[in-house]
């Protein structure tokens, strides 16, 4: 492994290694607990852009990254919206949709891999992310810490449009994907 491989990879694996950092802040109670929350999510949520942006950039992708990239992105999406749905700050029902569409085309992706397919991400499916990690962020700051009362029906509202921005890429996967499994 060159050099520039192991930069994106280690990238992911911190976004890893961040998960249990950002579950315990998360649980501590305090103003300065929640940015810190904030704080560890958007770094986690950058490594996946720039651990992507690198590897492309410097033609270093790997076996190890193509698999464990979406992984580590499925863990940290899954845990953050499982910890604010057990503190009742994220709606049940499109957290539900989300990670059972995650789990469904990492399924999908996974088979198609035995038949050397892959089915690259779609904009909506960026847009989707983009508005997933967006939503999710505004949760983590609350009203408490941000003093505005909309501030959580904002982020509810973006859980909800990110659950169907889901349901339509997840569409579309199982549509591309049945092309090769039928």
């Amino acid at each position: 492994m060159l050099p520039s491989d192991r930069i994106p990879n280690a990238l992911t694996v911190l976004r890893i290694v961040l998960i249990p950092v950002l579950i315990i802040s998360f649980y501590i109670d305090g103003v300065v607990a929640r940015y810190i929350s904030v704080g560890i999510f958007v770094g986690a949520s950058l490594t996946d852009y720039i651990d992507g942006v690198l590897a492309r950039m410097w033609k270093a992708e790997t076996r190890f990254g193509r698999i464990l990239d979406p992984v580590a992105d499925k863990m940290l999406i899954a845990s953050t919206l499982l910890m604010l749905v057990h503190k009742d700050i994220a709606p049940v029902v499109p957290t539900v949709a989300i990670l059972c569409r995650e789990i469904f085309v990492s399924g999908l992706r996974e088979n198609l891999a035995e038949f050397k397919i892959s089915i690259p991400v779609s904009r909506m499916a960026k847009l989707k992310t983009f508005v997933q990690m967006s939503s999710i962020i505004i949760l983590l700051l609350g009203e408490n810490v941000v003093n505005a009362a909309y501030i959580l029906i904002i982020g509810k509202i973006g859980i909800w449009i990110a659950a169907c921005l889901t349901i339509i890429t997840g569409y579309a996967y199982l549509r591309e994907g049945f092309k090769y499994i039928s």
